[in-house]
């Protein structure tokens, strides 16, 4: 049993993938602590305004518990707390990541490489797996820490960036989170008016379907959360096989990338850059989802998992998606989809099939939850990072928040997908590159011989400053900002090559980051000790 000044009670319901047997785990608070939460009320005025609003959160939590719903919230996973493995829990790794990723967005994201690069069918899918590939690395290396710590992605990301300066990271992760659930929605509003009759179903309608069905298996917490996703690929992975072969033979295998040899280059780097930051914004919550797991989980085992899990379903939706955006240069029909919006097109690829193509293109929205799921889940955890105000409000809550906001946001762009797909994805992913280098180069250089106490994870002044790690990162920024290539704005470095520029934000951050952080983070260890 484990017991601190400010603990609660906890019963966690952990799902053991492999049996189905429920492990329960209770996190004791003190005494006093206990009496407070049973007795005190509103009406208490002998306690502090503190003490009374954390009797309040204890029992509103405990009520949680008696829906079954996860309560715990950036807290520490302990050792005696994990499941036991058995071979479906390895393959539940596999297939979360299959689950999660195997949707409509990335079908759309294959799309802008011939649409908006002007790339051809060969170029366009080389382009999207391989930087899928490499982004997949960073966010499979990532998944491996939840067992080994019990500690959610930035919390793990604490000791490397500090205490304060995380909470840039974590602000950063949650717009990132809150980006994608929105183009999530945006993608399957868009798909539910194609299919309903006459387009009776506005996209707003269809957003707000999405959005309530993600923020519905994000409140109950992890146990469902998996259970979800354990399953939910097999609808997709028909229903994608189905679109691939009903839609292939409008795909214009022939064409060739537009441009000069420059502005062809910089579009295939541009392309390569996008699909790379759609794979590794995955690695600021890729560790939330292992926690549960023992720390005696094999890394390697891990790190396979998911990611062959990322990239066999990046590589299948991109072809679909980049054979489609063939088809709109040839086929009228395909133009006519693509102008009313990427999901319309994705309708379109069904349309020899009718109202069974219809069918598909229903499951084909719905199959956008399993991808805002992860976010919406990670999004509540997130907020609790920001101070210990945050912490004391549940998760629930801030999962309801983050719900309201993505969802709004989806409502008030959903006719500008193609601009925040192309501008927000490359975006993000400069962060997510700088913090990565950080990350390792903590790793690898300063802590092989130290190590991590984990049981500090909360303790400010056992962990990093911080100071080396913000200076790195702001440095990184700098570096991405001159190499960048947005349609709204164009870094002198980046303009070199081509007419429209080459994004080299990414590249150009990490190692600048990378080359700037290990001497400011030895002088940091020398003069603080920590």
């Amino acid at each position: 049993m484990i017991t601190d000044s400010k603990a609660f009670q906890y019963y966690i319901a952990a799902d053991n993938m492999m049996s189905g047997e429920k492990i329960s785990v209770e996190r004791g608070p003190p005494e006093d602590d206990m009496e407070v939460a049973q007795n005190s009320s509103p009406s208490d005025e002998g306690l502090p305004a503190t003490a009374r609003i954390d009797a309040h959160m204890k029992k509103f939590e405990r009520r949680l518990l008696e829906y079954h719903l996860e309560a715990r919230g950036i807290q520490r996973v302990e050792e005696n707390e994990r499941i036991q493995l058995t071979w479906i829990s390895y393959l539940q790794v596999f297939l979360l990541w299959v689950s999660i990723n195997l949707v409509a967005s990335n079908i759309t994201l294959g799309m802008l490489g011939p649409i908006v690069y002007g790339l051809s069918f060969t170029d366009s899918l080389l382009g999207s797996v391989f930087g899928a590939i490499v982004g997949s690395l960073a966010a499979a290396w990532m998944a491996t820490w939840g067992p080994i710590s019990g500690n959610r992605t930035l919390v793990v990301g604490r000791y490397a960036m500090g205490w304060w300066p995380s909470k840039l990271v974590v602000l950063l992760n949650i717009l990132q989170m809150l980006g994608y659930c929105l183009i999530n929605c945006v993608v399957g509003g868009q798909i539910l008016s194609a299919v309903s009759p006459n387009s009776s179903m506005s996209v707003a309608v269809g957003i707000v379907i999405i959005a309530i069905i993600s923020w519905v298996v994000a409140t109950f917490g992890i146990e469902t959360f998996h259970y979800f996703e354990r399953f939910a690929f097999l609808p997709q992975l028909v229903i994608i096989c189905i679109l691939f072969g009903v839609s292939s033979t409008n795909y214009d295998l022939e064409a060739s990338s537009q441009g000069d040899p420059r502005t062809f280059t910089g579009n295939r780097l541009s392309f390569f850059s996008i699909c790379l930051s759609a794979a590794i914004t995955y690695a600021p919550l890729a560790a939330d989802f292992f926690v549960y797991y023992p720390a005696l989980t094999p890394k390697s085992v891990c790190f396979i998992l998911t990611f062959l899990g990322l990239v066999l379903s990046f590589t299948m939706t991109f072809v679909v998606g980049v054979g489609l955006a063939t088809g709109v240069y040839t086929h009228a029909e395909y133009s006519a989809a693509w102008s009313s919006g990427a999901g319309a097109l994705i309708v379109e690829g069904f349309g020899p099939l009718g109202n069974f193509g219809k069918f598909c293109s229903v499951i084909v929205a719905l199959g956008l939850v399993s991808n805002c799921i992860p976010p919406s889940y990670s999004s509540g955890i997130d907020f609790q990072i920001l101070g210990r105000y945050a912490e004391r409000i549940p998760r629930i809550a801030w999962n309801a928040f983050g719900v309201l906001i993505y969802t709004v946001c989806a409502l008030a762009g959903r006719a500008h997908l193609s601009e925040i797909f192309t501008n927000f994805l490359a975006l993000m992913g400069y962060w997510v590159a700088i913090w990565m280098a950080i990350f390792l180069e903590e790793h690898y250089l300063f802590r092989q011989k130290s190590g991590y106490n984990w049981s500090v994870w909360n303790d400010q002044t056992m962990l990093p400053v911080g100071v080396a790690a913000l200076i790195a990162f702001l440095v990184g920024w700098a570096g991405a900002i001159l190499c960048m290539a947005q349609v709204w704005y164009v870094g002198p470095l980046a303009k070199l090559i081509g007419e429209y520029g080459a994004d080299m934000g990414n590249y150009v951050g990490f190692s600048w980051a990378a080359l700037i952080y290990p001497p400011l983070r030895h002088i940091e260890r020398c003069h603080f000790g920590r």
